[in-house]
């Protein structure tokens, strides 16, 4: 059978598609996302899932979040995570990590949580009690230890490490006072707990944190309908982050991002205020440098 020269050139320009960004490359695609049932695992599950329909292989890797998945980008185990931009601030600025961003993603309230009857109305309450700061390599912990070193606590407040399932049953038992968690509003676990509970204003610490440390914080405002609170929350917000290792290819990071944004209804970022996947939004990830093919994607969009 021949074959025309139109039909040969078309072949030859699929072949190439194809070796650029087929199975074979992309098949190396690992996203680190977050503990089971957290948002960051299903916002990485819902990715992966888009990136599939294009023709990516993709592996999703369940962490503790945050500070584990950039270790895993810097050492090279995973090609992709979310964290809090705090802690990606911390690994780019500090620790000079090789860690790229594609795209901020919406934006993450801190929860300083106590049970609903409890006695603690305000931070410096918390002075000799028992706090969970969140699970061991999580950004919930990370955000937690500058919150309560600004508000003169870190020393005072028993601390430990529990991940935010462990901490609603330490809670509900006596075991902890209070504990932190960092995430979208409203957050699941927190809305069905057996034990109602309340969060505790934080909104006068974001002053000093953006002093020290930049406007990687914000002022929030938890809705009161949210978790059933008698008025509106003031709190402290940080953005989440989609991130990359830095040498991940370019065209690889340029087909990610634009499938960020195609999918972006099925992905359903965490609907809060600040929440909405919009690219204007996306670009703004401070000290950490977009990637060459992320910011490629954006000027395609906006010239």
């Amino acid at each position: 059978m021949s074959v025309t020269r139109r039909a040969f050139l078309a072949l030859a320009a699929g072949l190439a598609a194809g070796c650029a960004a087929g199975p074979d490359e992309t098949a190396r695609l690992r996203i680190a996302t977050g503990p089971v049932g957290g948002p960051y695992e299903v916002l990485g599950d819902r990715l992966a899932a888009e990136l599939r329909r294009r023709g990516f292989g993709v592996t999703v890797l369940r962490t503790a979040a945050s500070i584990e998945n950039l270790a895993m980008l810097a050492d090279g185990r995973a090609d992709l995570g979310l964290s809090l931009a705090d802690s990606a601030d911390e690994a780019v600025r500090v620790r000079h990590d090789p860690v790229s961003a594609l795209a901020r993603m919406y934006m993450n309230y801190v929860h300083l949580v106590v049970r609903k009857d409890s006695a603690i109305t305000r931070i410096q309450d918390l002075a000799g009690r028992a706090v969970s700061t969140g699970a061991d390599g999580s950004g919930t912990a990370f955000t937690a230890e500058r919150v309560l070193a600004k508000a003169a606590l870190k020393e005072r407040a028993r601390t430990s490490r529990l991940g935010l399932d462990e901490s609603l049953r330490a809670l509900a038992v006596g075991g902890v006072d209070a504990f932190f968690w960092s995430g979208g509003v409203p957050t699941p676990a927190l809305v069905t707990s057996a034990h109602p509970i309340r969060l505790l204003p934080l909104d006068y610490l974001v002053a000093p944190l953006r002093r020290q440390y930049g406007p990687l914080y914000e002022s929030a405002i938890v809705p009161a309908e949210e978790y059933a609170q008698p008025a509106p929350v003031p709190t402290v917000g940080t953005p989440s982050y989609l991130v990359c290792r830095a040498g991940l290819a370019d065209e690889i990071a340029f087909s990610v991002t634009e499938t960020l944004f195609a999918s972006r209804d099925r992905l359903e970022a965490p609907d809060a205020p600040g929440g909405r996947l919009d690219k204007r939004y996306a670009i703004g990830t401070g000290a950490v440098p977009l990637h060459p093919g992320a910011a490629r994607y954006y000027r395609s969009v906006y010239g």
